[in-house]
C-alpha cells in the first residue's frame, strides 16, 4: 500500500509540473493619447502567469485570424428609449466593419440575451435588426446575470475570437448598489473562460434608476470593472447620457486594428484562474489583456 501511495504522489507531482496552453486570448496594444499603436511582435511580449514566466506560443494580428471576428452588440432592454437618437451611430459602426466580421445583435431581457440577429457577415441584416429597447425598469433582471448566461453557454475553447459591445446603465436591480457584486464577478469570470473581450457603454436606464446618482455611480463602477477584467474599455460622459456614440466607436475601431490573438504556455499551472500580466519592451505601447487566464 505504501508503494502505491508513493507512486500516486509522484504521478500527481509530475502532472502538476506539466505545462498547459491557454485558450486564445485577445490582447490590445495601446498607444498614448489615442495614437495608432506600433506593431508588436511575439518577441516583444513578456508574459507572467501567477507571477511565473510563461511562454507566448501564439501571437498574430486579430485582423489576420483565419476564423474571423464575431462581434456582438448588446443593448439592455431596460435602457431609456431616448437611445433611439443614437441609432445612426450604431448603424454606422456596424457598416464600418470589414466584410469578414460577423455581427450579431442581442437584447438583455429576463436574465438572458435574446439574439434578434445571429452572427452574420450581412451587415445590413444586422442594421435592420436594431430596435428600440422596451424601456421597462429592471426588465433585464440583472445585466450581469444575462451576460453570464450568454457566456456560460459558449465553448471554453473558442472557435473564433469574440468581442462584445454592451450598452447598459450597469445598474443591477438584483444585487443593488455596492461593492463585490457576485453576478458581476460571475459574468467577467465566464468572459475570461471564453476568451471574450467586453466593451461597455453607459446609457441611463428607464425609471428611478436612470436619475439616482447612487445607482448611476455604482452602475458605472460595475461596467468599468467588467471591461477592466476582460481587457476591454468603458465609455461614458459623466453621469449624463453621451451626446453621441461615434467617438466611442471610433476608439473601438482603433483598438480592433491594434489587437492580437495570443496563447501562453503556463508551467506548474493549477486548475482554475491564474493572474496574467503582460509587458512589452516596445516603446510607447502598453498591452491590455484580461486580468486572469483560465486553466481548464
Amino acid at each position: 500500500m505504501k508503494i502505491i501511495t508513493g507512486m500516486a504522489v509522484l504521478a500527481l507531482s509530475a502532472a502538476s509540473a506539466l505545462a498547459v496552453t491557454s485558450a486564445p486570448l485577445i490582447v490590445t496594444a495601446e498607444a498614448p493619447k489615442s495614437q495608432p499603436a506600433p506593431a508588436v511582435t511575439e518577441q516583444d511580449v513578456i508574459a507572467r502567469v501567477n507571477n511565473q514566466p510563461a511562454e507566448v506560443t501564439m501571437w498574430h494580428p486579430l485582423r489576420d485570424d483565419p476564423a474571423g471576428l464575431e462581434l456582438w452588440i448588446m443593448i439592455d432592454d431596460g435602457t431609456d428609449t431616448s437611445i433611439g437618437v443614437q441609432f445612426n451611430d450604431i448603424k454606422a459602426f456596424i457598416r464600418q466593419q470589414p466584410a469578414g466580421v460577423k455581427v450579431a445583435i442581442g437584447y438583455l431581457r429576463n436574465g438572458s440575451v435574446l439574439a434578434v440577429q445571429k452572427p452574420t457577415t450581412d451587415h445590413e441584416s444586422a442594421v435592420k435588426a436594431i430596435r428600440l429597447p422596451y424601456g421597462l425598469p429592471g426588465i433585464s433582471a440583472s445585466p450581469y446575470i444575462a451576460l453570464a448566461d450568454f457566456l456560460h453557454k459558449l465553448p471554453v475553447t473558442p472557435v473564433q475570437p469574440r468581442e462584445i459591445v454592451l450598452i447598459s446603465s450597469g445598474v443591477d436591480p438584483y444585487y443593488g448598489p455596492g461593492p463585490q457584486n457576485p453576478y458581476l464577478q460571475t459574468a467577467y469570470n465566464d468572459a475570461q473562460k471564453a476568451g471574450v473581450l467586453v466593451y461597455t457603454i453607459y446609457y441611463s436606464g428607464a425609471g428611478h434608476a436612470g436619475h439616482s446618482y447612487r445607482q448611476i455611480t455604482w452602475g458605472q463602477n460595475d461596467l468599468s470593472e467588467l471591461s477592466e477584467e476582460t481587457g476591454g474599455e468603458f465609455y461614458w460622459q459623466g453621469t449624463a447620457n453621451p451626446v453621441g456614440l461615434q467617438p466611442f466607436f471610433d476608439d473601438i475601431n482603433r483598438r480592433f486594428a491594434a489587437q492580437y490573438v495570443m496563447k501562453v504556455e503556463m508551467p506548474n499551472a493549477h486548475r482554475g484562474f491564474e493572474r496574467l500580466h503582460l509587458h512589452t519592451e516596445a516603446q510607447h505601447v502598453n498591452l491590455v489583456s484580461p486580468s486572469q487566464v483560465y486553466v481548464p
